[in-house]
């Protein structure tokens, strides 16, 4: 008896949900940095990307990109990647993108913020050596409100939360990260 992958299908599956929540996110939000992002996975880790995406067109949940006045950004070291991070993560059940972002912020930086919108907008790509599919990343922005961040994360991912004005080179999306942050602190208007 022949098994068939139906590996394709969820991949197709997972690219339809992902162009209906980037619509839906480009018509809710304006004024926001794009990029894209492409990384090659097992076809495990394939297999349970394209499930997230399928379920709502965001392979890792929403995050926040979170300021201080002076231009410092809030990152956390996220030990499974080994990096500096945004913090952010998955939705929970029927829970928005944005309040999900604001969750995961409390609970990996002990912050309060106040959020104006999407900063930046993320499409992921991914591929295994036989399929390809791709996803939404949102990243909202928002004014910290409260400056010294405190970890309670209860997935014990975060060992820290920092403000940074000078990056750290061990930061994901280092360059699109500074980048926003050069429009956000240059484009004010007075």
């Amino acid at each position: 008896m022949t098994t068939v992958d139906k590996l394709w299908y969820l991949a197709d599956e997972a690219e339809q949900q992902a162009q209906q929540t980037y619509h839906r996110l480009t018509q809710d939000y304006g004024n926001y940095l794009r990029f894209e992002t492409t990384k090659h996975v097992s076809r495990r880790r394939f297999r349970t990307i394209a499930s997230r995406i399928r379920d709502n067109g965001a392979p890792y949940g929403a995050h926040t990109i979170t300021y201080r006045e002076d231009g410092a950004l809030l990152l956390v070291r996220h030990e499974a990647v080994g990096l500096w991070v945004l913090p952010g993560g998955e939705t929970s059940g029927g829970e928005s993108f944005r309040s999900a972002a604001e969750r995961e912020l409390h609970e990996e930086a002990g912050i309060d913020a106040e959020y104006s919108g999407l900063g930046l907008l993320v499409r992921v790509n991914f591929s295994d050596d036989d399929h390809s599919t791709w996803g939404v990343l949102p990243v909202f922005e928002a004014k910290a409100l409260s400056t010294d961040p405190v970890v309670s994360d209860p997935d014990e991912e975060i060992s820290d939360a920092q403000f940074f004005l000078d990056l750290p080179e061990d930061t994901r999306d280092r360059t699109q990260l500074e980048r926003w942050r050069d429009r956000r602190f240059t484009d004010r208007t007075p």
